[in-house]
């Protein structure tokens, strides 16, 4: 069993002690003068031996203060050493939680950009639903969607989770001559979904008409639904940020220019005592410059017919 002293207190002296300067440790450690002299004076009271002669506006170690101090400085340049590696390795690798959907519609097709940028990082990705908690797991920042407040935790805006019907350029040809609600109630992939009641809200209709009572086939995820949408499978509701490259290619077309939202968002977050660690800022500045410039191309497409 270890009978060490004060750890405050054997701070104070070792800073002390190597700038031979109360005044000069107090700025050191951010601490006052008097709080140095009073945590000295501790340590002297429990060792029983005087550990600085105060002279005047100076301290000078006695030879006690002078042995001691030797062996407690070395002491510190090991414990930094201990933690110099693990400092290491959290600034030279930037994990990222993100939802399937974001990861696999948007994110993953970009990130070796940002990887580029910075070579010096390695990018791990790690994809839930789940909301991952920062005080017990290897996390440094995740995208989540919600309503952009989280306790604790500091947001960045990304985009504003809106949907809108959207199927292949065939379903549609198939199915001319009928509005996007007749459409969707012909060949909603997911007529459960509970986005269809505020996008009919926002279409102005009571509901689908004659919506399909059948069992079907139910998808968790928009990135499920959307491939299924691709396979010519149907018409769900998209989020026309994550699905732009099938929008700008021509597999995908929305149906109705009407988007609604459900008020959820999707938003960078990070425990706010982090928020400006290098990595987490540099990966920060990137994802909103990323943003901006597909917000941007999303604008550029032709309107909806």
């Amino acid at each position: 069993m270890r009978h060490l002293p004060p750890l405050s207190a054997v701070r104070a002296f070792e800073a002390a002690g190597r700038l031979e300067h109360f005044t000069a440790a107090a700025r050191e450690l951010g601490m006052t003068q008097a709080a140095v002299s009073y945590q000295v004076r501790l340590l002297e009271e429990r060792l029983g031996v005087a550990l600085f002669r105060r002279e005047r506006r100076r301290v000078v170690l006695t030879e006690a203060g002078r042995r001691a101090l030797a062996k407690v400085s070395a002491g510190f340049d090991m414990i930094d050493a201990g933690f110099a590696g693990l400092r290491a390795e959290d600034e030279s690798v930037l994990t990222i939680s993100a939802t399937p959907t974001f990861a696999s519609c948007w994110l993953a097709a970009r990130l070796g950009g940002f990887q580029l940028l910075h070579p010096e990082l390695a990018v791990r990705l790690d994809t839930t639903n789940r909301l991952v908690d920062f005080a017990t797991e290897e996390v440094d920042c995740a995208l989540r969607v919600g309503p952009g407040e989280w306790a604790g935790l500091s947001a960045d805006f990304l985009f504003e989770v809106d949907f809108t019907p959207m199927a292949t350029p065939a379903f549609r040809e198939r199915h001319r001559g009928m509005d996007a609600a007749a459409m969707a109630a012909a060949g909603a992939i997911s007529p459960y979904d509970p986005w269809w009641e505020p996008w009919c809200r926002a279409a102005g209709i009571a509901a689908l008409p004659q919506l399909p009572q059948r069992g079907g086939v139910r998808l968790d995820s928009q990135a499920l639904e959307g491939s299924a949408v691709k396979a010519g499978q149907g018409v769900a509701l998209l989020t026309p940020m994550l699905w732009q490259e099938e929008l700008g290619d021509g597999r995908m077309v929305r149906l109705s220019p009407i988007t609604a939202t459900a008020g959820e968002r999707y938003c960078l977050v990070c425990p706010t005592e982090r928020r400006r660690v290098p990595k987490i800022a540099r990966f920060r500045d990137w994802l909103l410059t990323e943003i901006a410039a597909s917000r941007a191309s999303l604008a550029s497409l032709p309107p909806v017919c």
